[in-house]
């Protein structure tokens, strides 16, 4: 890098704080998202105990888990173009102070409707959190390789959260109410919102045009029928309650596609996806979740239901992967300035259809080793694969479209793992069900049934008892190992199917020290743009 562009790189890192130490401000952004991450999994275990408390019907106890996620998915577009809009930092406080509110309200809730709603508010805080953190991410760190170490950071402690969560949530069950799982965000966000206010720098966009609001409700609806048709059809749903929101929801995203292409300020600027980098990230983006959700969904039954270890012992068993993903993220920068986000995403995605073809030696007994290996190779190769497509996606975009750029990732992100749920968990009972039509010695009506699930055949094989109990307990186990041995093979084809798509990105990584002006100073006369494979 020449004199002049190193010094018009200091310079604009400076600018681009406002006041404020660049790493201070990731720590403050770590901090948003780790809330965020931890809250989207933490009620999972306390679901029995609000089961206990609020009494909910079966349709109110889903919405009470995955209203979260699916009101959270569907404002993650509509937030991050408003944040681009009027001010990125204005959206992430207010963010705050909703969090918090519907934490108090989620904590002390005294029905599951009162707590449905609290877990809706909680996602449209969640939405503006999330995409406003790596927006402003990408404004206090215009270097592309400080971005990449920040991202990694980032990264790490979003993989950090998702493990935190359920064993924050055991903790705070064996020595308080369920209520404590959310309480615990309050005095956090108490002291993010003075601490934000005071140490984050304000930015947006280049503020052309007005703001589409038709256009951001059409967003947010479309994506909400569509997670929601997803999820429905990951749970076996094959109704009209299951197929309708999937539909409209397609055609809501189309109708909202061509009304983009129309304007002429749009809300999100489609041009983005015909550059290579940024479409190749999003889909690398989208298949590398796929992966990930749904092999954890499965491993976790594998580990519960036929090696019998407990919840704890299964999230323990899990801490491997988290810890690999953790370094994969700590080390992804160095990483991507070495081999450059071409090699990196498509090596990650050959690392863990490594480790997938590896776990398919899994049998009906333990093999820790195995299990140790396996989860590593998968929580190193899908990081490296998840940082490198998300720096190579968000440097690609134009400052100006930071929120809706970071938007698109995570709403790819979401899709991504509500597809794995819906894709992975058919393959799975598409090959466990068909050995379970007819068990010798076990009633039609019994072996019906127990296709279902591995948890429903141990009911029945249970209620059945004595020989024809055992045989069938037997033979379900065999069929689950058998349905996640091809699971995990058609998941290995999925991601060496990334690893294909990967060979769009660039070979090496491009550092550009952008001429748009930085918050908070004019632009210097001098600074040119200058990019510089590194």
């Amino acid at each position: 890098m020449s004199g002049t562009t190193a010094a018009a790189a200091r310079l604009r890192r400076r600018a681009a704080g406002a006041g404020a130490n660049r790493w201070v401000v990731l720590v403050v952004l770590c901090v948003s998202l780790l809330l965020v991450a931890v809250d989207a999994t933490v009620l999972h275990v306390a679901v029995p105990a609000v089961t206990e408390d609020l009494r909910p019907g079966g349709i109110e106890l889903l919405w009470i888990v995955d209203t979260y996620p699916l009101v959270c998915a569907s404002l993650l577009i509509l937030f991050g173009t408003l944040g681009d809009k009027v001010g990125r930092r204005k959206v992430l406080l207010l963010g705050y102070a909703l969090f918090g509110v519907a934490s108090a309200l989620a904590a002390f809730a005294s029905s599951a409707e009162t707590l449905i709603a609290a877990r809706a508010l909680l996602g449209v805080g969640g939405a503006m959190i999330m995409p406003a953190t790596l927006s402003i991410l990408r404004q206090v760190f215009p270097d592309r390789r400080e971005r990449a170490l920040a991202i990694g950071i980032w990264s790490a402690v979003a993989a950090v959260g998702a493990a935190v969560g359920p064993l924050l949530g055991g903790f705070l069950l064996e020595h308080f109410w369920w209520g404590s799982v959310f309480l615990v965000n309050i005095p956090l966000m108490l002291v993010s919102l003075p601490v934000g206010r005071l140490l984050l720098p304000e930015s947006k966009g280049a503020g052309d045009g007005p703001w589409d609001v038709v256009g951001a409700l059409m967003a947010a609806a479309g994506l909400f029928g569509a997670v929601l048709g997803v999820k429905r059809l990951g749970a076996g749903d094959l109704s009209v309650f299951g197929l309708v929101p999937l539909v409209a929801g397609v055609a809501l995203i189309v109708l909202f596609v061509r009304r983009q292409r129309r304007r002429r300020h749009p809300l999100v600027d489609l041009r983005m996806f015909s550059r290579p980098a940024f479409s190749t990230s999003v889909g690398c983006i989208v298949l590398a979740m796929l992966a990930l959700v749904g092999l954890e969904l499965i491993a976790a039954q594998y580990l519960q239901l036929v090696l019998g270890l407990s919840p704890l012992e299964t999230g323990l068993r899990l801490l491997p992967l988290t810890f690999a993903a953790m370094a994969a993220g700590l080390a992804g920068a160095r990483l991507l300035r070495r081999v450059g986000p071409r090699r990196m995403v498509c090596g990650g995605f050959c690392v863990t259809a490594l480790a997938v073809l590896t776990l398919t030696a899994m049998g009906g007994s333990d093999n820790p080793g195995l299990l140790l290996l396996g989860f590593v190779l998968l929580g190193f190769g899908l990081e490296t694969t998840l940082f490198a497509a998300y720096e190579s996606m968000l440097s690609e975009a134009p400052p100006e479209q930071a929120g809706g750029a970071a938007a698109i990732g995570e709403t790819s992100y979401q899709l991504g793992a509500g597809i794995g749920i819906a894709l992975l968990g058919s393959v799975m009972n598409a090959a466990y069900s068909p050995g379970l039509a007819s068990v010798p010695g076990v009633p039609a009506s019994a072996s019906g049934s127990a296709g279902h699930s591995l948890g429903e055949a141990y009911e029945v094989a249970g209620r059945l008892g004595g020989a024809a109990g055992e045989t069938l307990r037997r033979v379900a186990r065999d069929c689950f190992v058998h349905g996640l041995h091809v699971t995990l093979l058609v998941s290995a084809g999925l991601l060496l199917l990334g690893a294909v798509m990967a060979l769009r990105l660039p070979r090496t990584m491009q550092c550009e020290v952008p001429s748009a002006e930085p918050v908070g100073v004019p632009a210097p006369r001098e600074v040119e743009k200058s990019r510089v494979p590194v």
